[in-house]
């Protein structure tokens, strides 16, 4: 069972990703939270394994909720799936920086969301399902992470980024 706090500081929205996650049977929403400060307080109190995250919110917004989320080391087992409208570049590289797992924009068909949140915890951070099926895809990537001493794929991007292997927009 997967167990998720949805964040967002719009109830509908908030309300609309709970209702799409409750109706499958391996995955459980344990909390909803309508700004950072709840969302890092929750994220402490009730350890999920995934975190939808908005990123503007008031108070304290996505990034930096992600931010102190994924530095404390007694969630480390939590991830972050951060759930926006704003899918601009620096947005995604603010997001990875902070340690989200995964970055998904709010226009994503319902099912897409529930994909993403079961990646997100079996750690398939960042790349669709179907690519992470391959087993030489999985394997290069895992050899990948050794060399670099990654944690997960968001790393490898984030490395790609500030190695210039990558740049915003591309």
């Amino acid at each position: 069972m997967t167990a998720v706090v949805v964040m967002d500081d719009q109830s509908l929205v908030r309300q609309a990703v709970v209702d799409i996650l409750d109706t499958h049977d391996d995955i459980t929403v344990v909390g909803q939270a309508s700004n950072g400060l709840e969302a890092v307080r929750l994220a402490s109190t009730l350890h999920p394994d995934v975190i939808v995250m908005d990123i503007r919110m008031p108070e304290l917004d996505g990034i930096a909720a992600t931010a102190q989320i994924c530095s404390d080391p007694t969630l480390a087992q939590t991830k972050v799936l951060v759930l926006t409208t704003f899918e601009e570049d620096e947005n995604l590289i603010s997001a990875l920086r902070a340690g989200a797992s995964a970055f998904v924009g709010k226009g994503a068909e319902p099912e897409d969301i529930v994909r993403a949140v079961r990646s997100v915890h079996v750690g398939d951070a960042l790349l669709s399902p179907a690519a992470t099926r391959a087993l030489t895809a999985k394997t290069h990537v895992n050899r990948i992470m050794t060399k670099v001493q990654a944690h997960d794929r968001a790393q490898l991007v984030i490395l790609a980024y500030e190695s210039g292997l990558l740049t915003p927009g591309e």
